[in-house]
């Protein structure tokens, strides 16, 4: 019986080691639903179309665990759809994981991420969580990364499949459009300094053809300026992108560059000033044209209505983008956002004038309590005759979308032993 306490002891000893590192578990939920008015989102809408109404939601449960030793992990599962898309008696409902990691850091500042996760960098211009979208965006990947005082750095991997092939390692675009992915990321700064500096360099490896590993690559690499004294908020980015066009022999030059100018006047008023310019596709050389934004949240940046890039990937002109804008904040809860968007074709075309249109923003979001909270907004759009040749539809009908959105975001528990 002594000899049986005292092995028991012993192999106590390591549990009452790791006992003593700190844990710590959060749950989180969301609940988002929101109703959408659709005549003439995206693209012209015809003289007799008819407008397009619905309600979409997005549910979402994670759990993220931290211990003390350097350990952390996540997961988080979502269900996202229309009302009335689903039957009253589901036997199919689709989860999906939005999120699926685990993270171990060692040393000081290193670590490493491998799973299903949110990649997010700078203002999200080339890698974005895409959070507007109802099912956002994740990657499956490992990041090994370095993070310290003023330094950050960032090597993302990934390798993509169909399926547990037998044989043959050839990959058709599915869940993910890229089969081969090696993303460099470098950022100099943090919050106390006014200044921040981030590059980024993107080897994506597209497959083409019918045969095996014929992999063709297209790199993008460039950098975002942040400079934020006292009232002002400057960003600028550059992005120049070479190699080959989504896995054909085609080589690739094109480039994007965006200024950002803010101006905070006081506690409740905020102005900026803004430009974007993408290169496009003119059709008359061997070599492409068109910037790629990427796996960026383009809605955040080519007005709301979405006509460019977030979800129009055939339209390869480029883009000129005027935007002037105001944020009047009367109280901690209110938010009023007003922008106006002046687009034209980054490319001269013969027979079209280059000027798109004319868009306006208007939102408001209002926090009713802590994690609820209540976002409305209203957008139009004045085509041009141009616009009306490329996208279609009438520009002389009325074109505009209105949307509100409830979202309720608690953190149901949070514990540490």
């Amino acid at each position: 019986m002594k000899t049986t306490f005292i092995a028991l002891a012993l192999l106590a000893v390591p549990s009452m080691m790791w006992a003593q590192d700190e844990n710590e578990i959060n749950i989180d939920a969301q609940i988002r639903a929101r109703a959408e008015y659709r005549n003439g989102y995206q693209s012209l809408r015809g003289e007799s179309a008819q407008p397009a109404s619905f309600i979409n939601e997005r549910a979402r449960l994670g759990i993220g665990y931290q211990r003390g030793d350097g350990l952390s992990a996540k997961i988080s599962m979502q269900q996202v759809g229309v009302w009335g898309a689903n039957p009253q008696i589901d036997k199919a409902g689709r989860i999906m994981m939005n999120e699926a990691w685990g993270q171990l850091r060692f040393g000081e500042g290193f670590f490493a991420k491998l799973g299903r996760q949110i990649l997010s960098y700078d203002d999200e211009r080339i890698f974005g969580a895409l959070d507007w979208n109802v099912a956002g965006r994740s990657h499956d990947a490992l990041k090994l990364g370095y993070e310290k005082d003023m330094h950050k750095l960032h090597l993302i991997l990934a390798y993509n499949q169909n399926d547990e092939n037998k044989l043959g390692t050839k990959f058709n675009t599915g869940g993910q459009p890229y089969k081969y992915m090696q993303t460099l990321w470098y950022h100099y700064g943090n919050n106390e300094n006014p200044l921040g500096l981030s590059l980024l360099l993107a080897n994506i490896g597209y497959e083409a053809g019918t045969g095996e590993g014929d992999t063709k690559y297209m790199q993008t690499l460039g950098t975002h300026v942040t400079y934020r004294p006292e009232r002002f908020d400057l960003q600028a980015s550059a992005y120049y992108q070479t190699g080959k066009l989504d896995g054909s022999t085609m080589n690739v030059s094109a480039w994007m560059a965006s200024f950002n100018a803010g101006f905070i006047a006081n506690d409740q008023w905020k102005f900026n000033l803004a430009y974007d310019y993408l290169s496009g596709e003119d059709g008359t050389g061997t070599t492409a044209n068109a910037f790629n934004p990427l796996y960026g949240t383009h809605h955040k940046f080519y007005g709301t209505m979405d006509y460019f890039y977030a979800s129009n990937p055939s339209y390869n002109r480029g883009l000129h983008d005027i935007q002037l804008g105001a944020t009047f904040t009367p109280s901690e809860k209110l938010d009023l956002k007003a922008n106006a968007h002046y687009f034209m074709m980054g490319i001269k075309q013969d027979g079209m004038k280059q000027g798109l249109g004319t868009e306006i923003d208007l939102q408001l979001d209002y926090k009713i309590k802590k994690d609820v909270k209540l976002s409305l907004g209203y957008s139009t759009m004045l085509g041009t005759e141009t616009m009306e040749q490329i996208f279609g539809g009438n520009r002389k009908s009325w074109q505009d979308w209105a949307w509100v959105s409830l979202s309720i975001n608690p953190r149901i528990l949070a514990f540490k032993w």
